[in-house]
């Protein structure tokens, strides 16, 4: 179960469900994979507007494993997108926002480095 105050996000995908979590050792992770250098890097990366399905596999890779998964980036790479590139782009952006220090809720809802970056999506 995904514990908000620790900054855990639950996602389900392929009708399993699973916790997000950007721990300091995922952030070091992200931070190698990405080659951003520090946090300040990082953050950057995320608010620069362009981000690739390379990004959002590793940032959705190291925040499972964050959340207790062990599941490398190719696992990662082939879990299937039930609910959409909303849906996990929504759960990353509230994992980054809680490890960031904005803490997600119906008064601050996501409004994260993602959809900045243009990953938000529109269904109608």
């Amino acid at each position: 179960m995904a514990n908000r105050i620790r900054g855990a996000v639950p996602l389900d995908l392929g009708g399993r469900r699973y916790t997000l979590c950007l721990t300091l050792g995922a952030l070091a992770e992200l931070e190698d994979l990405l080659g951003a250098g520090d946090l300040t890097g990082l953050a950057a990366r995320f608010t620069a507007g362009r981000l690739s399905a390379r990004d959002l596999i590793a940032l959705l890779g190291v925040a499972l494993r964050g959340g207790g998964h062990d599941l490398d980036d190719a696992a990662v790479a082939q879990l299937p997108l039930a609910g959409g590139l909303e849906a996990v782009t929504t759960a990353l952006e509230a994992v980054l926002a809680a490890a960031f220090g904005e803490a997600p809720g119906p008064a601050n809802p996501p409004q994260g480095p993602l959809s900045r970056a243009g990953c938000e999506v529109h269904t109608s």
